[in-house]
């Protein structure tokens, strides 16, 4: 049954679709794909043209809004809007340990091969013929820049202009040219967070100590380590997350008996910071994203050795880590473990279909608008410029002045400044 309901002036209905797993094989095995539109109550019935929202990843669903607010209250001046769950994700054939436990390793990594932008790309081209629209619009945030891209390589006459927000991604190259700059993003972060706030660094290195000393379990009953408890520096690329990382700091440890412990309270956030257990997507395919006939042969683990700072040993400096996967990652995440052997086949695939077209996107007529962060921790600057200057009918908004989710905290202005821009184009 289709779902349409009304709340804060704005109509939601539903749409699914049954799609094919392989559009070469379409006759063979289908997924459904679940896009919501919204749009402003009273324009309903008007001949508005499309928005299509393409969500930042991989792996995560498209947002679930609670109200006429941020970028999407932007885009509805003007849109109606399509938030589309990329395949594997939310409700559209959703991707889990669950839902792969029937599959060999061998099947897993053959069906996880089609959950990367190419695909997502060709459903939104099968739900834009379903729905019978000539050409529409779309807003890639992070992840959702790289499907962007994919789109106007492509599928560019389908395409009214498109939306990039902190997602130019490199259209050339291996996987380990963006750990390489990513990693020195990194580094320049820790040092921002531990020069904020002095005390961290020694909170870091006692809660590091006490895990090397000790067994300490999470809720769900996995054993929490140093390299877990590195991984929550993907919050240093958010806006305010170094402020929400030192207020949890500030409060890890108790006293038991006398004696130091991490409280259950750290304990459960540090849980809850793991969104490679609920969305294993984000885990197993996100250096794929940069592979184009290559394999990725876990970059961010073989640059790490580039970096001695990041393998923390007891007398070290504490460095915490950034938007990295790690092979070790499906040995310790109890969600992970039953996927490790199909992880391990799909870092070692060479055969990763072609991503982009340069010299489409050198000839590209779609108007292009991107914001571009230079402090962003999760796609490097220059590497953005780098394809910024091979990409036809394009402008760039470059600012400082937010982080790598500028979007999800300053959306209606970001979006505004960049209808702002197509209009100049």
């Amino acid at each position: 049954m289709q779902e349409l309901f009304k709340s804060d002036g704005l109509l939601f209905k539903s749409h699914c679709f049954e799609a094919p797993l392989d559009y070469k094989n379409d006759n063979q095995q289908k997924i459904t794909v679940y896009a919501r539109e919204v749009v402003k109550q009273g324009n309903e019935h008007n001949d508005l043209p499309w928005l299509v929202y393409l969500q930042g990843g991989p792996g995560f669903s498209s947002p679930r809004p609670t109200g006429n607010s941020g970028w999407l209250k932007q885009a509805l001046t003007k849109y109606r809007v399509l938030l589309l769950d990329q395949r594997g994700t939310g409700k559209s054939t959703p991707i889990s340990h669950l839902t792969l436990a029937d599959k060999k390793p061998e099947q897993q990594a053959e069906y996880l091969s089609y959950f990367r932008a190419d695909n997502i790309v060709k459903d939104a081209e099968f739900i834009r013929e379903s729905l019978d629209i000539k050409q529409w619009s779309i807003l890639g945030q992070s992840f959702g820049g790289f499907c962007a891209l994919h789109y106007l390589s492509y599928y560019p006459k389908s395409l009214t202009c498109a939306y990039l927000t902190g997602g130019i991604p490199p259209i050339t190259g291996h996987a380990d040219n963006v750990y390489r700059a990513t990693y020195k993003r990194v580094q320049s972060k820790n040092h921002g967070f531990f020069s904020r706030f002095p005390n961290a660094q020694q909170q870091c290195v006692n809660i590091a100590n006490y895990l090397l000393d000790n067994d300490v379990r999470l809720p769900n009953g996995q054993r929490f380590t140093v390299e877990q408890f590195q991984l929550w520096g993907i919050n240093l690329g958010r806006s305010g997350g170094d402020l929400a990382m030192y207020y949890i700091l500030d409060e890890a440890v108790i006293e038991v008996g006398g004696k130091p412990q991490l409280s259950y309270s750290f304990l459960n956030q540090m849980l809850l910071e793991q969104s490679y257990q609920t969305n294993p997507i984000y885990a197993i395919l996100h250096e794929s994203i940069y592979c184009q006939h290559q394999a990725s042969n876990w970059s961010a683990e073989r640059v790490r050795s580039e970096y001695a700072e990041f393998n923390y040993t007891k007398g070290d400096t504490f460095f915490f880590t950034g938007e990295m996967v790690y092979p070790w990652m499906f040995d310790q995440l109890h969600c992970l473990q039953p996927l490790k052997a199909a992880a391990e086949l799909l870092a070692a695939k060479e055969d990763w279909p072609y991503l982009y077209d340069a010299k489409q996107l050198a000839k590209n007529t779609v108007p292009v608008v991107a914001a571009v962060y230079i402090d962003d921790m999760y796609v490097d600057y220059d590497l953005s410029c780098q394809t910024k200057a091979g990409l036809s009918d394009s402008k760039v908004w470059i600012t400082n002045e937010y982080e790598h989710n500028g979007l999800g905290v300053a959306g209606e202005v970001i979006l505004s400044k960049l209808m702002t821009l197509v209009d100049r184009l």
